[in-house]
């Protein structure tokens, strides 16, 4: 099915399923109120005596979650599609009761709707209408794995920006894109990336939109390429009806926390201070206290279970604490079970790649499932790290990217993580710096304790199954 055909019946498909969740919340929960005599017995009115109160409450939680644009098939993530329903329906709720007592003034609709019903209304529907997005999420991926509203798209570029972009895509079959190939730019000789053919050069970019029936191109070209060129491929996409997405450069990023002063009346960009300070760091201190000390009671029988099979394998210590730097760049020793031989680093420091000869067997597990990880929570317990952050380097390495990579050193204006915006989006491993940095730059102006719940809810759905571990 084509895609706007198949995205038409997606958004009614959903719509219906938000109305049936709605309507069953508003039922439930007046058969819930009349059973539970809670705080006080129930005098609530016949049935029928609802339906007026059940039209509203339906129809002003949809318009608000349309405003919410709930009703957009993005990418957006559970979690922030969660906070949206909960947003709505407590806007939605209210909004229905304020027009009740206007619009229904003489309609009978019992003198507990107002206290103990209304909780009951708002929370069945929160519930109800999260597990039908769920289930709804579900079968459009299903459906989209079998070719239904599929979208079609291709890559300006074929260095290593378009061949991150293309690695995602193909391994998140349910995001729905299907590459139909590669332009290649400046006179690349490639002929195929990750097994995906680079179909023509950007001068040919208008007619192979057209030819292929593309239904978005995403340009994602080296960040030495001109503002100019960007624009000129823009405008070759424009004359197509396609979405346009752009990968952002160093540049955009730097743009992101400038604002604009004067001094003495001569005007002056100013870059923004992005460090936390105030209720937010405590916030995150408190987060950060809380999930620690819960994860360590929690996975303490792991963790000594993990350290007996180290200390059986291998002489040496358990623990491996290796020098890193954290917040304004103060160094601090971060705790990991060790996964490679005592001598591993008897030559210097290097990089851990897949397959390491250094690797024991209980450390190449280790790495592969990330519990190598677990004993950072004691660095977050005493305050050198955070559960989520910019994941922290070696000093060797911080000199060598600090010179190369603008505004690198901006990551340290906020505490190092277990895991990162970037880690979540398959930067980890043996991957680009240069894109790391990117992420967390992001990551830190855009800051948020939901934002914050977003990586760590990823995090723990990717633990077991993430591509760059090892």
């Amino acid at each position: 099915m084509k895609y706007e055909r198949a995205v038409r019946v997606f958004i009614l498909f959903l719509l219906l399923a938000d109305m049936l969740m709605l309507g069953s919340a508003f039922l439930a929960a007046y058969f819930v109120r009349r059973a539970v005599p809670l705080p006080q017995p129930a005098e609530l009115g016949p049935l029928p005596e609802y339906l007026g109160m059940l039209a509203l409450h339906v129809g002003s939680v949809l318009v608000v979650l349309f405003f919410a644009r709930l009703y957009n098939l993005g990418l957006s993530s559970r979690v922030d599609e969660f906070y949206g329903i909960v947003a709505s329906c407590t806007i939605g709720t209210l909004m229905g009761v304020a027009l009740g007592s206007l619009m229904l003034r003489d309609f009978n609709v019992g003198r507990d709707y107002s206290r103990a019903m209304l909780i009951y209304v708002w929370l069945l529907s929160i519930i109800f209408l999260s597990l039908g997005r769920l289930f709804n999420g579900w079968l459009r991926r299903s459906l989209t794995r079998r070719g239904w509203g599929r979208r079609r798209v291709l890559i300006v570029g074929t260095g290593p920006i378009a061949q991150m972009i293309l690695q995602k895509i193909l391994w998140t079959p349910s995001m729905g894109y299907d590459v139909v190939g590669l332009i290649s730019n400046n006179g690349d000789a490639a002929s195929a990336v990750l097994d995906v053919p680079v179909i023509g050069k950007a001068a040919q970019l208008g007619e192979i939109i057209a030819s292929l029936v593309t239904d978005e191109v995403i340009i994602a070209l080296p960040e030495e390429t001109s503002h100019q060129e960007i624009l000129w491929l823009i405008s070759e996409c424009e004359r197509g009806r396609v979405t346009i997405r752009v990968y952002p450069d160093l540049f955009q990023i730097m743009a992101g926390p400038v604002g604009i002063g004067e001094l003495g009346g001569l005007p002056l960009l100013t870059v923004r201070d992005i460090a936390q300070t105030g209720w937010r760091r405590v916030a995150k201190r408190f987060v950060d206290l809380l999930g620690s000390t819960a994860a360590l009671v929690l996975l303490s029988p792991l963790m000594m279970g993990i350290a007996a099979l180290i200390r059986l394998e291998s002489p040496g210590g358990v623990f491996y604490a290796q020098e890193r730097m954290g917040l304004d760049a103060r160094p601090f020793p971060m705790i990991k079970f060790r996964s490679m031989r005592s001598d591993a680093e008897k030559t210097g420091p290097g990089w851990t790649t897949s397959d390491d000869p250094r690797r024991t067997r209980t450390g190449a597990f280790l790495r592969k499932t990330n519990l190598d990880e677990l004993p950072q929570f004691i660095n977050v317990l005493l305050g050198h790290m955070s559960l989520v952050g910019p994941r922290p380097e070696r000093p060797v390495y911080v000199e060598q990217f600090r010179r190369s990579i603008p505004r690198y050193m901006e990551r340290h204006r906020e505490k190092a993580g277990m895991t990162g915006w970037a880690q979540v989006n398959g930067l980890r491993g043996d991957t680009s710096i240069t894109e790391r940095t990117k992420y967390d730059l992001w990551y830190i102006e855009n800051w948020s304790l939901l934002l914050d719940i977003k990586i760590i809810v990823r995090t723990v759905l990717q633990f077991f199954r993430s591509p760059n571990a090892y």
